[in-house]
């Protein structure tokens, strides 16, 4: 009996020992097959900022740096998320059997994801997002994965047919990349599901109906895709969903009245989409509804009163649809309610007289309806109030005092009505109203009576009302810079004080009653870009120093009781392109330059003047006869000019071979050659240039082009190549279109010095600037290297918006956009147009698209303004618009406002430079956050321009600035 317990007593140590001669053996194989691994995929990778540098066989991998192992030491967990490496992701790291964490996010890896993804059957989180992966999905089989995202990248083709083998998964998200084709019915089959995403991609087809079997997602964004057909029934029958979002689509039909079963729904957002019919009733049964955003369909029908259940609704946009009827009155019992557009409707009667009493508004935007009655008294009780458009009513009576007492007011657009009565003096006094207009209406009485003490003042507009009386000498502004006063009863002259207005672009005082000389003050405002003073009294000559306006662009002086002669130097002020003179008591002859060579007769008509050409239609000037010396001083000067520009001739005959058009030919055959740089025409030769394109000179890849560090065999003239790959190279006129950006030079600008191309491909030379990406160095920099940069690439954006006509654009402003040089200046690299590509699913940052460039596909200058708030968020915060941890916020804008305007500085400001800020510095940085969400405002013309933009900046980082440029509202029209 002893002996048999001994030995059961044995039995566990036998096993024991067993385990471990097996582990003996057995582990040194699988370590060797898992370190194999590991240097597998580090060979396969660059590393600039040498994070992987203690990966070496000297240490114990369990050590690495971002590796950790299990309680066997085999690795589970491989995090090297934004360490900005790049190369291709090898397929060995797949072959690690117990790797259940792999999170390689946001670095700049490119090529396909290999094969075997799904192959490793211990992998439950995957995170390859904001890389440059291409190519297809990898095909699907079983997998354990729980957490798959693949956003932003670049892949392209269909989402598998087999998606649904994936029935573990809890997140998913393949947004911001090229896919095509439908949404698979398979994806039903991940019924643990919570989050899925597939947004910015160019899916097709309906919305599977099987979503509805899916009971257990909470979030859902498939918007910015071309989805068309009806929003399916089932999609009711997902009770745990709070966040549903199928914007910028093509869905059509009506919203069904099944969404009124999604009892926990606290986000709605359907906008940009083809819906028609009224508002399901069963939608004002979502009582946990924060915001609902139905605007840009074509809904129709009433705005119910039951409404007023939803009693935790704090933003509501409706507009930009056919509703009618009146707003309900019960839009004044929601307490909470902060933002609410209905504007572009045709909604009609009175404003709810209590709107705002128990609300906490803080943007109405009525606009483009049928509204009559009263602006409501109680509209800014909430005294945040800061957004205010009513314009394109039929509103009457006067401006409610009590919006004089509504400090809080920034923008306020209420033209274009009935509004009668005057502007009181407390409405003059208001202290952040930074946009004022109230043209076309019935206001009356003087506004020289009163103090005008309206220090963030820029635009003005009183135009088109029955105002009398002379002009006030200020309006307690020196940042004005549009002021229109025109088509009023205003007498008296005009003050020399408008001289002070050194940030003036816009003077409009036509159709007025004003008397008296024009002040030659007025050529101090330099930024002065068009001065209209037609149709008034005006008497005595035209200032000469008018033509000292660098960007003066239309003047009209027409219909007063002008004299004199017309300043010959007008007609050398090079921007000058419209002017209209006519209808006054001018005298001799026209300017024969500038806008004048071809002025219209219309233009000139009713004066005493001869000259011009044809189509000026008057008769030319009589000779006058000379003194005998004048013709020797004529000819003595005309001697002395000819021999100078002789010399001038010479110089720029040889500069000019140099910077034309050559071919030159070698054994690739015949290339075409245009520099827009003497000394490189001078340095770099074809051969210098195809010698730099090999790939270990290459800088940077991407889908249409890759660069090249290059240097001239001649002097050792660095530069660099990119190769570009596109139909438009060959096509003809290309050099001489592009020649146009060669001229283009500014110090925050990579400047493009040359340019050659044959029939097999072409190459653009753009000056070598020492120095690194910005967003590979962001975290590292502190708050004032920081500042410097963003004043640099405001100051860029502003020389190439204001270049010419059309302007320069960026193409997708984002910080791989910007090379910051050794001074910390930041330079700017260029698109070129025909080469930026407007398909936002190919660009290398497709966070940083403006949401408008999604839709629209194109660029402008508001997309480069979205781009450059984003970064300016960036260099605050230390995120990433690609970054996912943004809570129940969509997106990093979104975040940023509610942190804005919810949380302490401490909670969103980067934490790399918070233990650095000096109190002093803490209003600039919440100044330049306030101009960052400007900037990145859903409503494209709410931006403000790049000249505004960097007249802010310079502003809030003036010492003792005291009130930043702009006080700039977060969203407005």
């Amino acid at each position: 009996m002893m002996a048999k317990n001994g030995a059961k007593t044995c039995r566990p140590w036998t096993l024991l020992i067993v385990f471990l001669i097996i582990l003996f053996f057995t582990l040194p194989e699988v370590y060797g097959e898992e370190l194999e691994a590991l240097f597998s995929f580090k060979g396969s990778i660059k590393d600039p900022l040498g994070f992987l540098s203690n990966w070496s066989s000297s240490t114990n991998f369990c050590n690495w740096h971002g590796i950790a192992c299990d309680n066997s030491s085999r690795v589970n967990s491989i995090e090297l998320s934004g360490k900005n490496i790049s190369g291709k992701i090898s397929a060995s790291i797949f072959q690690l059997h117990y790797v259940e964490v792999l999170d390689l996010s946001n670095n700049q890896l490119s090529g396909e994801i290999p094969r075997g993804l799904f192959s490793c059957a211990s992998l439950r989180y995957l995170n390859l997002s904001n890389n440059n992966l291409t190519g297809s999905l990898p095909s699907i089989s079983g997998s354990h994965l729980e957490t798959l995202d693949l956003s932003n990248n670049m892949l392209s083709g269909t989402i598998p047919d087999n998606i649904g083998l994936l029935s573990s998964l809890r997140y998913l998200d393949l947004g911001g990349n090229c896919l095509v084709g439908k949404i698979p019915n398979s994806i039903s089959n991940i019924t643990s599901l919570q989050v899925f995403t597939l947004d910015s991609n160019q899916l097709e087809g309906e919305i599977p109906r099987e979503i509805g079997l899916m009971k257990s997602l909470k979030w859902i964004y498939i918007g910015y895709n071309n989805l068309s057909g009806k929003i399916p029934d089932e999609i009711g029958d997902l009770a745990s969903i709070y966040h549903l979002d199928l914007v910028y689509n093509n869905l059509s039909g009506q919203i069904p009245p099944s969404l009124g079963n999604l009892s926990n729904l606290q986000y709605l957002f359907l906008y940009n989409n083809k819906l028609t019919g009224p508002i399901p009733r069963s939608l004002f049964d979502l009582r946990k509804l924060v915001s609902l955003d139905l605007s840009d369909n074509s809904l129709s029908g009433e705005i119910p009163e039951v409404i007023v259940q939803l009693q935790n609704l704090e933003i509501l946009h409706l507009f930009s649809n056919n509703f009618t009827g009146k707003i309900p009155a019960a839009l004044s019992s929601l307490p909470r309610l902060q933002v609410l557009q209905l504007w572009s409707n045709k909604l009609s009667g009175k404003i709810p007289e209590d709107l705002g009493r128990w609300n906490n508004l803080t943007m109405l935007d009525l606009s483009s309806n049928s509204l009559v009655g009263k602006i409501p008294k109680s509209v800014c009780n909430s005294g945040r109030l800061f957004k205010l458009i009513l314009f394109s009513n039929s509103l009457q009576g006067e401006i409610p005092k009590s919006l004089s007492s509504c400090k809080s007011l920034r923008r306020v657009r209420i033209q274009n009505n009935r509004l009668s009565g005057d502007l009181s003096s407390e409405f003059t006094k208001l202290p952040l109203v930074y946009f004022l207009d109230v043209s076309g209406n019935n206001l009356s009485g003087r506004i020289d009576g009163q103090r005008w003490d309206m220090p963030s003042l820029e635009m003005l507009n009183l135009a088109k009302n029955k105002l009398f009386g002379e002009l006030p000498g200020s309006f307690g502004s020196d940042k004005l810079q549009n002021l229109d006063l025109s088509e009023n009863q205003f007498s008296g002259e005009i003050p020399q004080s408008f001289g002070r207005l050194s940030e003036l672009r816009l003077l409009e005082l036509s159709e007025n009653m004003l008397s008296g000389n024009i002040p030659e003050e007025l050529s101090s405002c330099k930024k002065l870009v068009s001065l209209d003073l037609s149709h008034n009294q005006l008497s005595g000559k035209i200032p000469v120093n008018l033509a000292e306006l660098p960007v003066l662009g239309l003047l009209d002086l027409s219909a007063n009781h002008l004299s004199g002669e017309i300043p010959p130097n007008l007609g050398r002020v090079e921007s000058l392109v419209e002017v209209n003179i006519s209808q006054n008591r001018f005298h001799g002859s026209l300017p024969s330059t500038g806008a004048f060579l071809a002025i219209n007769a219309s233009a000139v008509a009713g004066n005493d003047l001869c000259g011009g050409d044809t189509s000026s239609g008057l008769p030319p000037c009589k000779g006058i006869k000379s003194p005998m010396w004048w013709y020797v001083l004529a000819c003595f000067l005309a001697a002395l000019a000819i021999f100078a520009l002789a010399t001038l001739v010479t110089v720029f005959i040889r500069r000019r071979k140099e910077l034309e058009l050559k071919r030159v030919e070698n054994e690739d055959g015949m290339w075409e050659m245009q520099f827009f740089d003497s000394k490189a025409s001078r340095s770099i030769t074809i051969d210098d240039i195809l010698s730099s394109t090999k790939q270990e000179n290459a800088i940077t890849s991407g889908r249409k082009e890759i660069s090249y560090r290059g240097k001239s065999f001649m002097n050792n003239m660095q530069f660099v190549v990119k190769e570009i790959n596109d139909d438009n190279l060959i096509q003809p006129g290309f050099c001489s279109f592009i020649a146009n950006f060669g001229k283009l030079w500014h110090p925050n600008i990579i400047r493009l010095i040359g340019v050659c191309r044959s029939q097999k491909g072409g190459f653009l030379v753009y000056e070598y600037v020492e120095g690194k990406i910005l967003s590979e160095i962001l975290r590292d920099l502190s708050w004032e290297r920081r500042r410097k940069i963003a004043i640099g690439i405001a100051r860029a954006l502003q020389f190439l918006h204001g270049y010419g006509s059309p302007s320069v654009l960026v193409g997708l402003l984002s910080p791989e956009k910007v090379l910051v040089d050794g001074k910390d200046e930041a330079r700017l690299s260029l698109g070129l147009p025909g080469l930026v590509c407007t398909d936002t699913k190919s660009f290398l940052s497709p966070a940083y698209v403006a949401p408008e460039t999604r839709q629209i596909k194109d660029i402008s200058e508001q997309s480069d303004i979205y781009g450059f708030g984003l970064i300016l968020i960036e260099l605050l915060t230390g995120k990433s618009p690609a970054d996912r941890d943004f809570g129940v916020h969509e997106n990093m804008v979104e975040w940023a406002r509610y942190c804005y305007s919810d949380c302490h500085l401490d909670a969103w400001i980067d934490g790399m430079i918070r233990p650095h800020i000096a109190r002093n510095n803490e209003k600039e940085i919440v100044e330049t956050m306030n101009l960052a969400l400007h900037c990145s405002a859903t409503d494209p013309m709410a931006r403000p321009c790049a000249s505004d933009v960097l007249k802010t900046l310079e502003s809030v980082f003036t010492p003792r600035s005291c009130v930043s440029a702009l006080n700039l509202s977060l969203t407005y029209k």
